[in-house]
């Protein structure tokens, strides 16, 4: 297909509305998911909740080899399949929901520029905990990135994956670091997010964006997820604002959405926050 021809294609699905069956794929929940993907799928799980789009969230063994950039979660609306949170908020603002609309040109390059923060560094965080820790890679990541696979198999894909993942820790000059270390750019990350958000319900004061879903999205997962050491989540905790941040979030767009939910008409099962 041409280029003109696939950017018609993407004009006509923009133009269709967001149907009641539009589905987010990630890894198993219980026994395969680890936190880095968790905290991806939350995030955008937080977002569609923000805009109001209904979502069914589907768990499958191979949803990472399913995906069309290989990452996830990804999300099936139509007859379109669009993976991550970036290309997912751009599919949504051309389909017309936006959370960011208000913000003029200063706050969303700010915006974007924190969201880059929390990419590069709690999203790098995570993964080298998983991958690049010996302890956690044994305990945890290999055996549950596994577990779905029989013998053979289940051993090549997990050290296929920690060895892409290391050899990105190589690239970007995370290799050289240890856990201490790691830990204290999660802490100065954290203190510019604190900084930020200040007294303030969201980061741009009374309207969330797609910046609150993703630092939601991965706070409260590092906040939920058991590791092989706590020393993670307490960087977090020191930072009650953002601790409150985390409750709000959750109790407005997971908890009493779901009550509402569950006590109105609508056909679509919301679930529960993961």
């Amino acid at each position: 297909m041409s280029l003109a021809a696939e950017a018609f294609v993407s004009q006509i699905a923009a133009a269709e509305p967001w149907p009641e069956n539009a589905t987010l794929y990630q890894p198993l929940k219980e026994d395969q998911i680890l936190l880095s993907d968790s905290a991806s799928s939350l995030a955008v799980q937080t977002f569609l909740r923000m805009c109001g789009l209904p979502v069914q969230v589907s768990c499958r063994s191979n949803a990472e080899y399913m995906s069309p950039s290989g990452k996830v979660p990804f999300i099936h609306v139509g007859n379109q399949v669009v993976s991550e949170l970036g290309p997912i908020v751009q599919f949504t603002k051309a389909k017309g929901h936006s959370l960011s609309d208000g913000l003029d040109d200063v706050q969303r390059a700010e915006m974007k520029a924190y969201m880059e923060l929390v990419n590069n560094m709690l999203l790098t965080a995570e993964l080298y905990i998983q991958w690049c820790d010996d302890y956690t890679a044994t305990e945890i990541s290999r055996p549950r990135y596994s577990s779905p696979y029989s013998w053979p198999l289940s051993h090549i894909l997990a050290y296929q994956k920690q060895w892409e993942v290391r050899r990105k820790m190589n690239a970007i000059g995370w290799s050289g670091k240890n856990l201490e270390q790691v830990y204290e750019d999660v802490s100065q990350c954290c203190q510019a997010l604190s900084q930020r958000l200040g007294t303030q319900p969201y980061f741009f004061n009374k309207q969330p964006t797609e910046l609150d879903a993703l630092v939601f999205g991965h706070l409260f997962t590092i906040l939920t997820t058991q590791l092989t050491n706590d020393e993670l989540a307490e960087k977090v905790k020191s930072y009650t604002n953002l601790l409150s941040f985390c409750h709000r979030i959750e109790q407005t767009y997971f908890k009493e959405h779901d009550r509402e939910s569950q006590s109105g008409s609508s056909r679509h099962s919301k679930g529960s926050l993961p």
